[in-house]
């Protein structure tokens, strides 16, 4: 099985800026200020990093490095038009670490924009409804065949305009071809609603998918968060799950460099979040069922979780990436749909393992 590793930094700045781009009356064209978080995503060559296992360590400390430049200041004098997407390109043109493959800033919890390896941007905005269903093919006593509810979260995501790099897909226009699927979704029970009789996440983001693909011609993945732990992807094509869960664990990295902090037993409430590829199951409305995958998960989740993790005998060392394919190594062979392991030591920095592809960037 052939792994491939990316390394995650995430660094946040305060900072203030007006978009004279936008239209005349655009709150954005006002002076106003946000808490920026950058993420970067590579994959460096081997003996970039001091040590094995340091990657990470040394891709947050470029990434603070280089937004250092745009903390507490007036970004219009970085950058002449400071759009979401325009900043991160100016942190791509900054940042020096090879390798890199995604970069990303989220100006708010809820909005933010990519840029893949291409260079191609894609904006999300995320929405929140708050809704009942059932699923009415699960087996009987299986909880979600109860009436239920859940506060459902979706992402849009959008591919920008390549013709206006000045501008990217402005959050107003998402906001616009969103507002009537907020007014049908929220507060409402959704097996009510036609097409949505088996109303799993899966079932909900194609079933979102078909009715703005016509409206946004630039989607490009629809994300449905059932909770905050677990949820669905769906890009017109292919369906992704993903389930997400924490570990509070201890560690020492083997190979740190003698008299580094990193080689003491320290620990971290990690972020772990399974990634799932499946095809549709035309019956029951889902690719894997969440129940079955924390089921099948917890006997590694519990020889992880609040452990001293150096004392696993076949794991290499306890930097993130080998964690993370140790996770995925021994899990598929219970769950083999699973292609993709994102393990987090702190918000936004840790790495991705995957045999398979990487899917959308989920906000941290």
């Amino acid at each position: 099985m052939q792994i491939k590793t990316l390394f995650s930094a995430s660094a946040g700045f305060e900072a203030a800026r007006h978009v004279d781009v936008l239209p005349a009356g655009h709150r954005s064209r006002r002076l106003h200020g946000h808490s920026f978080l950058a993420t970067v995503r590579c994959a460096p060559p081997e003996g970039w990093a001091h040590f094995p296992g340091g990657e990470v360590d040394r891709l947050r400390t470029e990434l603070e490095l280089a937004i250092s430049q745009l903390d507490y200041r007036l970004l219009n004098e970085q950058v002449q038009q400071p759009t979401d997407e325009n900043l991160a390109r100016w942190v791509r043109q900054n940042l020096h670490v090879p390798g890199m493959a995604r970069i990303g800033i989220q100006s708010t919890a809820h909005e933010g924009a990519d840029l893949d390896l291409a260079g191609d941007a894609h904006v999300w905005r995320r929405y929140i409804f708050q809704s009942a269903h059932r699923l009415p093919h699960v087996p009987a006593g299986h909880q979600c065949g109860r009436m239920h509810g859940h506060g459902f979260e979706v992402i849009v995501h959008a591919n920008q305009d390549l013709g206006s790099r000045d501008l990217s897909i402005d959050y107003d226009r998402l906001d616009a071809v969103w507002a009537p699927f907020q007014k049908q979704l929220d507060f409402a029970c959704l097996n009510d609603l036609p097409g949505l009789q088996n109303p799993t996440s899966e079932r909900l983001s194609s079933w979102l998918w078909e009715r703005i693909k016509p409206e946004l011609p630039e989607l490009s993945w629809i994300t449905v968060f059932e909770t905050g732990s677990c949820g669905a992807n769906f890009d017109g094509k292919n369906y992704r799950i993903w389930k997400e869960l924490t570990l509070d664990s201890a560690l020492q990295l083997k190979r740190a460099p003698d008299g580094s902090a990193l080689r003491r037993i320290h620990g971290h409430t990690y972020t772990l979040r399974l990634h799932l590829s499946a095809p549709l199951d035309q019956v029951m409305g889902w690719t894997v069922d969440f129940g079955d995958v924390k089921e099948l998960f917890n006997p590694i989740f519990k020889s992880l979780d609040h452990r001293p993790l150096h004392e696993i005998p076949d794991l290499a060392d306890c930097d993130t990436a080998s964690i993370a394919a140790w996770i995925l190594k021994k899990a598929r062979l219970q769950l083999p749909q699973l292609d993709r392991v994102d393990l987090y030591e702190t918000r936004g920095c840790g790495a991705i393992v995957s045999v398979g592809a990487e899917g959308p960037a989920l906000p941290l």
